[in-house]
């Protein structure tokens, strides 16, 4: 497996790409609405997005889908991100927090303060000891019959997008700086038997391919 950016790695370059991080929207926005609309934020009660960047996503949630009542609770790792999510989300500040991490999975909340646990274009970028404990981290957080809600790059269906994943992944494994330290993953595989999946689908745009999960934690 290539090397991941270490967390330090991680804030000094999304520090320096900041706002330019929206831009990407022109291959994860299909992939974000389908999330948006097969998560069920509509009846949400409490969500927490571990990787808030911009707060972009965070805006559209508020502004949009979840109810008035609803809260929101955010971490990144960039101080930049949080800065720019923190202005973003300023019209809720009643109710939607933002909060700098260090970069350790395990988030400052109480156990089930959570009906939906969203990371979107964050697990790409982690090792995998690190995507585990995120998601041990979301199955505590949760409530009973919470939502687990993950959006990452994945590998291509297409012939030219088989491709393009391939380039990716090999620049990747050269210099993982250049691609944002993300690479695409098959969610899925890291889930084991702790997790039941509800929807999963593969989003294509500009020939790169983001996978959309939803899964609830299996008790016992």
């Amino acid at each position: 497996m290539s090397r991941v950016l270490s967390h330090q790695e991680a804030r000094t370059f999304y520090d320096e790409f900041g706002s330019k991080q929206d831009r990407q929207g022109f291959y994860e926005d299909p992939a974000l609405d389908t999330l948006v609309a097969s998560a069920g934020f509509e009846t949400s009660n409490a969500v927490v997005e571990l990787g808030c960047g911009t707060g972009r996503l965070a805006e559209r949630l508020l502004r949009d889908v979840l109810p008035s009542h609803a809260t929101y609770v955010g971490f990144d790792v960039s101080e930049t991100m949080v800065e720019l999510a923190k202005g973003r989300l300023q019209p809720w500040a009643g109710r939607a927090q933002v909060h700098l991490t260090q970069g350790a999975p395990r988030l400052p909340l109480e156990q089930g303060c959570c009906d939906r646990f969203l990371s979107a274009y964050v697990l790409d970028l982690l090792g995998e000891e690190d995507i585990g404990e995120v998601l041990d981290e979301a199955q505590r957080l949760l409530v009973e019959d919470g939502q687990l809600c993950l959006v990452s790059l994945t590998f291509g269906e297409t012939s030219l997008s088989r491709v393009t994943s391939r380039i990716w992944a090999a620049v990747h494994a050269v210099r993982p700086q250049l691609v944002g330290g993300c690479r695409p993953l098959r969610l899925e595989s890291f889930l084991g038997n702790r997790w039941s999946v509800s929807h999963k689908e593969v989003q294509c745009a500009f020939s790169i391919c983001s996978e959309v999960l939803i899964a609830s934690s299996v008790s016992g």
